[in-house]
């Protein structure tokens, strides 16, 4: 097992960690305000590092072409996206629900 290999795979189990955590907090948050930073952060981060432990395992020009091309619109979309609903959730925010909380289970059913 070569160096670049164990770098591979210490990204790989990062980048699946940040996705986790990612959504982990995606269900203990609530509200879409604050379920934002989940969604967008730690996501953008996991996919990074498993981008680059896929240029790790093979480091050729042509893979890392098409590696950048899928991190940059990556973090560039999930920016434009975070903000698009964040903008529309606070412009609807007349009430403290949103309608997005994960209901509590009913101990009677």
């Amino acid at each position: 097992m070569t160096p670049l290999d164990v770098a591979a795979a210490v990204c790989v189990l990062l980048g699946a960690a940040f996705a986790f955590a990612a959504g982990v907090g995606m269900l203990r948050f609530h509200g879409t305000l604050s379920r934002m930073h989940p969604a967008t952060k730690p996501q953008v981060l996991g996919l990074q590092l498993i981008l680059l432990a896929m240029w790790l395992r093979r480091p050729t020009w042509a893979i890392a072409g098409t590696l950048l091309l899928t991190g940059v619109f990556q973090v560039i979309t999930a920016t434009v996206a975070a903000y698009m609903v964040g903008r529309a959730a606070h412009r609807d925010a007349s009430s403290q629900d949103d309608g997005t909380a994960i209901p509590d289970e009913d101990p009677a059913g």
